[in-house]
């Protein structure tokens, strides 16, 4: 039976204990960080309580860490030193894991063999935890962390027996992962205590021996035996195995309690790592790096109660890391514990890698659900998105897509954006003027709305007129909706726009098209990447859920193949097409050309162009620019665009100009490998070698 008061009187009054237990540089009576928290200021020490005679642990930050150290050890294990059966417990354990001999199992006369020692000091940990430093000196135990001289130490490796191949291999371990993580065959082990004492272990088949090798020294493991952990040198402060097998980078790491978990998970696959022991304290500093290196950090620590509350312990201080706690489905008996006994059992790597993925779907649960009504079921087509606007076979203008307009003051924006509404309140096919395009008639009667933000009342007015006689109607139809938002405030606009369309969605039973006139006007400034960025966003997503075409007319001019400004570079991004209007060599006709189409080449559509009709009192549509007109622009577009790829560099491999080309003028590989072919033609680049470099042939 083991008693209080031997085991104060073995442990120099409880203060071994408190070496023990708290691994950090500490000396009595001095205040330090409390190791077994999250502590940010030191004002936890160790004293000599004169009135009990033992050292007492008091923590002035946090109360409950205050107490002798049989309080410290039952709080480590969970235990409750008011619970007579949980102090008996902290007794055993601190002689067990002290070595301190009081329970008869272990002999204290100084020899030491199979099954024995001398006071060795171990560090806590059944299965996979650790140990310390041989040793009983009181004056030495006093102040381990001053750095003493590691004892010296001896061992003997042999070739591992098929024995101990069978043993590592029940677990998949093979011996190329066991040379990995440098863990050796020791025939024999031989040491000094504190005292000076020599002692040693030898290897037999009944009990095999195994060290793990590492800078500081060797951890002796011998997993048949009584005394199954020793170390042999110095560990430093933060002993933590297989770091260094850890790869730069990568997805997964499981935090282990000890090294044959590791060696486990490294054969089948995975990355770990462990320190001294489960009830080790977990250095957040290490955790900080690994956060870096990989996607995810989970404990998988032993299922016995020790296991459990220790990973969740380490769960809670690691939060604010991500830390996160993998419980394997085993009983937490002596044998069915941990993810060696797991493997051992006969599950594998894709078992383990399913309960993963179960931990994911629970910590993903809400945003898995909502991405489910996301993902594209390839045998239940999506329904057919209509083109409401086109030109010729392309579509420009589509539902759940944006179409943006623009070009410079007084080339005809408004009236063209008035020819796609008046396009839009048509219910059926006709053979009305549209500017060169076609527009999908309204056949539902579903809402019409056209939003103008820069527009007097008066002028706006004008255009709905010459909108109406366009559509060949008298008067508005209920479902059209013009308003005029000059008189309201920037903040105020999106909002307006937004709760309109929700109302009108509802009132006429969809909505075939929005047009917005000066999207800019939405914003404070075009050239606000943070602004930009959200009301873009905002305007593809009311195109999504109401399934419309978006017309956006963005009132700067563009330069050349490219807006410009974060508003234009969102647009370019989100948008479907992206038509430009300018001025012809005749300033009397508006030429309409394709920046952008989502499918296919923009320089390859025809030049529109319309010019003002007085008799009819609106613009009117006088055919598309002849093909050489065409051609011309396109080699003249390209020759703009590779003047400003090659002041970047001089030279450009055919993948890179390829992927510059796609960047550059938002299109995809096939159309830009065309153009380099083009290009190439025109002289606008030549082949040099491998590279190509800007030609002679330069409009």
């Amino acid at each position: 039976m083991v008693r209080k008061e031997e085991v104060l009187a073995r442990t120099s009054n409880g203060l071994d204990v408190f070496r023990h237990y708290l691994p950090v540089k500490w000396r009595v009576g001095r205040n330090f960080l409390n190791p077994l928290y999250a502590d940010s200021k030191a004002s936890c020490n160790v004293y000599y309580d004169r009135r009990s005679g033992t050292y007492r642990m008091k923590d002035f930050g946090n109360g409950d860490y205050s107490g002798d150290c049989f309080f410290l050890v039952a709080k480590l294990k969970g235990l409750d030193c008011r619970n007579a059966a949980d102090f008996v417990e902290v007794l055993h354990t601190i002689d067990r894991e002290l070595c301190l001999g009081l329970d008869g199992d272990i002999p204290t006369d100084g020899t030491v063999g199979t099954g024995g020692c001398r006071r060795l000091r171990l560090v806590p940990g059944a299965r996979g935890g650790g140990a310390g430093e041989a040793g009983t000196d009181t004056e030495e135990a006093a102040a381990p962390f001053d750095r003493p001289e590691p004892k010296p130490y001896r061992t003997t490796e042999k070739p591992f027996t098929d024995a101990e191949l069978a043993y590592w291999g029940a677990s998949g371990i093979t011996v190329e992962v066991l040379r990995r993580y440098g863990t050796v065959s020791l025939a024999e082990y031989r040491g000094e205590t504190r005292e000076g004492k020599a002692f040693g272990f030898s290897s037999t088949p009944a009990e095999p021996m195994f060290g793990y090798r590492g800078k500081w020294g060797v951890k002796v493991y011998r997993p048949m035996s009584e005394v199954r952990f020793v170390y042999g040198g110095h560990t430093g402060d933060n002993y933590c195995f297989g770091l260094e097998q850890l790869p730069s980078k990568g997805d997964l790491l499981f935090l282990t309690g000890g090294e044959k978990d590791v060696l486990t998970l490294a054969a089948h696959g995975f990355h770990a790592i462990c320190f001294n022991s489960e009830t080790s304290v977990i250095p957040a500093k290490t955790v900080r790096k690994l956060v870096y290196r990989f996607k995810h950090i989970v404990l998988l620590y032993d299922t016995d109660k020790t296991g459990l509350e220790c990973s969740e312990k380490h769960r809670a201080q690691l939060a604010e890391y991500g830390v996160k706690r993998l419980v394997l489905p085993l009983p937490g008996t002596k044998a069915e514990k941990d993810v060696t006994d797991y493997f051992k059992a006969g599950h594998t790597r894709e078992e383990l890698m399913g309960l993963f993925l179960k931990l994911l779907d629970t910590l993903y649960g809400d945003t898995l659900a909502m991405l489910k009504s996301c993902e594209i079921d390839y045998d239940h087509p999506p329904e057919q998105a209509v083109a409401i606007v086109t030109a010729g076979d392309v579509p420009l203008g589509s539902e759940e897509n944006i179409l943006c307009i623009t070009g410079g003051e007084g080339t005809g924006k408004s009236n063209y954006t008035a020819a796609l509404v008046a396009g839009a309140i048509m219910e059926r096919e006709t053979d009305a003027d549209l500017l060169g395009v076609r527009v999908e008639p309204n056949r539902k009667g579903r809402a019409v709305l056209l939003y103008d933000t820069e527009q007097s009342e008066q002028q706006l007015h004008k255009n709905t007129g010459r909108l109406l006689r366009r559509a060949g109607r008298e008067r508005m139809p209920e479902y059209l909706h013009v308003y005029c938002l000059t008189g309201m405030s920037r903040s105020e606009r999106l909002t307006a726009i937004v709760q309109s369309v929700d109302r009108y969605h509802y009132l006429h039973g969809g909505i075939h098209l929005v047009v917005i006139d000066g999207v800019a006007d939405l914003i404070r400034c075009a050239n606000d990447e943070a602004e930009s960025v959200a009301l873009i966003d905002e305007i593809y997503r009311l195109a999504g859920i109401y399934r419309t075409c978006i017309a956006a007319v963005v009132h700067f001019v563009p330069n050349g193949l490219k807006l410009r400004g974060h508003l234009g570079s969102e647009l370019q991004r989100k948008s479907a097409a992206i038509l430009s209007i300018e001025k012809d060599e005749n300033p009397e006709v508006s030429v309409v050309k394709a920046l952008k189409v989502r499918d296919g080449s923009p320089l390859d559509i025809p030049l529109m162009q319309f010019r003002w009709d007085k008799q009819a009192g609106m613009p009117v549509y006088v055919g598309e620019k002849p093909r050489a007109e065409k051609e011309k622009r396109k080699e003249k577009e390209l020759a703009e665009m590779a003047r400003e790829a090659f002041a970047r560099q001089e030279k450009y491999g055919y993948i890179e100009l390829c992927e510059l080309i796609q960047e550059m003028l938002e299109v995809k590989e096939r159309t830009a490998k065309g153009y380099i072919r083009y290009m190439r033609e025109k002289e606008i680049i030549e082949k040099e070698g491998d590279c190509y470099v800007h030609g002679q042939g330069r409009v």
